[in-house]
């Protein structure tokens, strides 16, 4: 059995045995309102969890995952275990997806938001930023396009501050070490379970490519030969000072494979911090995708691949009344906003 909501979509999706199981059943717990009945999505026979297969009106009593359309979720794992795992690929957003969003009770803290210049000042203006910003990023109501432009000044601005603060590598570094942030119960046995099998995970993130190494190296104690980082990524002169970025700006709405063939040969040049080289021309060629997300823009890490068959999975962590709907249209599965994780094989 594999632990995790992460490791057991993986596992449903691809690289389940063959013969295993996969079916929805009807249960009898029921939805409020004019809602239909959950059902529970059972795989490899053994765990069962409740789902919503459809809602109109977002209001669910001990639903943990929705589904929009089980049949087209079924045949997509049906495709996807049948070409096998030499066909599959993961790509994975970082901040509050495979990080927690909630750690007892705390929200927990961003790639961006952990960071801690040794200038108070600047760590005020940045925070400054975030209060400003954050909620025109979370809202339903703007337009992807308008929305998009919004970003790209929010972490221009952001980046500026860094360099202009002076941070330092060695600030990062305690940075990560005081930091209220963690993953969530199940990605260290994703990561061993997709290595152990050859399945390349890309960890394409908004926030800052630094600080995530960072994140693997005190929160992990490893590194992993089939996992990439491709984010924002410092430089640092000779006396570990921030003196800029290199490459385009990655935020929220932009992080596709577009933006990835512009940052390979980018990291390539910067050295891979765990010394591995990672072929993204082999990568392309696997035609299966999971991706994992917290924000509908992530869908576009999957945009440069001319895929075969994509499961995208969603994990909505606030606003849920108001974006559940557009969730639901946008993933193959939902999780919601509890955080928890599953034993679902």
């Amino acid at each position: 059995m594999f632990p995790g909501a992460l490791r057991a979509i993986a596992s449903t999706s691809a690289l389940i045995p063959r013969g295993s199981s996969f079916s929805f059943q009807h249960s009898h717990k029921h939805l409020t309102g004019t809602a239909p009945s959950p059902s529970r999505a059972c795989f490899h026979g053994n765990r069962c969890i409740p789902i919503a297969p459809v809602s109109s009106t977002g209001a669910f009593m001990d639903v943990e995952i929705v589904i929009g359309d089980p049949e087209s979720l079924r045949k997509k794992i049906d495709a996807i275990r049948i070409a096998g795992t030499g066909k599959l690929q993961v790509i994975a957003d970082f901040d509050c997806t495979l990080t927690r969003y909630w750690i007892d009770g705390v929200r927990g803290q961003s790639s961006h938001g952990l960071l801690r210049q040794g200038n108070p000042e600047f760590d005020e203006k940045r925070k400054a930023l975030y209060e400003y910003y954050h909620p025109l990023e979370i809202s339903p109501t703007i337009p992807i396009a308008e929305k998009a432009k919004i970003m790209e000044e929010w972490w221009g601005k952001t980046h500026g501050l860094l360099v202009e603060g002076g941070l330092t590598f060695q600030a990062i570094k305690d940075s990560v070490l005081d930091a209220n942030i963690a993953f969530r119960d199940g990605v260290l046995e994703l990561f061993e379970f997709l290595e152990e099998r050859g399945v390349p995970l890309l960890v394409f993130s908004a926030g800052l490519a630094d600080i995530i190494e960072e994140v693997f190296r005190q929160r992990l104690h490893r590194t992993f030969k089939n996992i990439k980082v491709v984010s924002n990524r410092m430089v640092f002169d000779g006396n570990g000072q921030l003196i800029g970025f290199k490459g385009k700006t990655i935020h929220v709405l932009n992080k596709n494979e577009h933006a990835l063939d512009m940052a390979a040969p980018v990291h390539e040049k910067l050295g891979d911090p765990n010394g591995l080289d990672y072929d993204f021309a082999s990568v392309k060629a696997r035609k299966n995708v999971l991706l994992l997300g917290d924000h509908i823009g992530d869908l576009g890490m999957s945009d440069g691949l001319n895929y075969e068959n994509r499961i995208a999975v969603g994990f909505l962590n606030e606003n849920v009344a108001d974006s559940l709907e557009n969730y639901r249209e946008a993933f193959d599965i939902v999780y919601l906003v509890s955080g928890r994780v599953f034993d679902i094989l």
